[in-house]
């Protein structure tokens, strides 16, 4: 901060005196070090001397490590802030970083919660059935729980570019369930018993859903093999959801 660079200035100006590296009582001393300090480190603070930044120097900004910063600088804050003197977050790279990460967290579950709560509205005009809805949605579900996990293994941070993958999986993985269903009510609405239904229905559309699904995945399973990080770390995502999705309709 410009606490730091006025001690460092200060001491400098007497040929490195290390007793002169503190902030001196004198005012044309402080003067002449800020004056130098604007010059030198013009980021410390702006021209009419509202404003002057901490800057903290990371390990890393990986989300644990911007959440404990942030509770860190707003406890802080809270403690020492006062009409006269404010202490706000954040500039910087990681601050940014870190207040996209409160977002993003914040809009994950609702994404969900929205992409979940049309898939089942749609599927309940679709079908006109609760228990079909239900065995619908199960598999997204578990396939995004699973996606998650596998995002926890792999070291893939929810964030701006992955959160539309997520809902794009629950999008495009309900439409497999919408093919088999809506073959096996219709056996079941004229009179087949659940177990017949089941069997016409898959071997009716069960090929086209399992080619459906090895087709999708076949897709995207060739970016797991791009020089770009995150276009590989999608096409494994990707093509576990395809491929996770379909053998749940399939199956579950």
């Amino acid at each position: 901060s410009l606490v730091n660079a006025v001690r460092q200035i200060t001491a400098g100006t007497y040929e490195g005196n290390p007793k002169l590296n503190s902030i001196q009582r004198n005012q044309d001393v402080l003067n002449y070090a800020a004056q130098q300090a604007s010059v030198n480190s013009p980021e410390l603070f702006n021209n009419n001397c509202s404003l002057m930044p901490v800057i903290a120097f990371l390990k890393d900004h990986k989300a644990e490590t911007l959440d404990a910063v942030v509770a860190i600088a707003d406890k802080f804050a809270k403690e020492n802030s006062s009409p006269d003197r404010q202490f706000l977050l954040a500039a910087g790279s990681a601050g940014i970083e870190a207040a996209t990460n409160i977002v993003v967290r914040e809009a994950n579950r609702t994404m969900l919660f929205y992409v979940y709560a049309a898939v089942t509205l749609f599927c309940l005009i679709t079908f006109r059935s609760w228990r079909a809805t239900l065995v619908a949605l199960l598999p997204l579900v578990l396939t995004s729980i699973l996606c998650e996990a596998l995002m926890v293994v792999m070291g893939i941070g929810v964030k701006v570019a992955t959160l539309p993958v997520i809902a794009l999986g629950v999008g495009i993985g309900v439409d497999y369930a919408l093919y088999l269903l809506s073959v096996q009510l219709h056996h079941q609405r004229q009179g087949l018993p659940l177990s017949q239904a089941y069997r016409n229905a898959v071997s009716f559309t069960g090929r086209v859903v399992g080619l459906v699904g090895i087709t999708l995945a076949a897709g995207v399973v060739c970016w797991v093999w791009s020089p770009i990080k995150f276009q590989a770390d999608m096409g494994i995502l990707l093509t576990f959801m395809f491929l996770w999705n379909m053998l749940g309709a399939l199956i579950l």
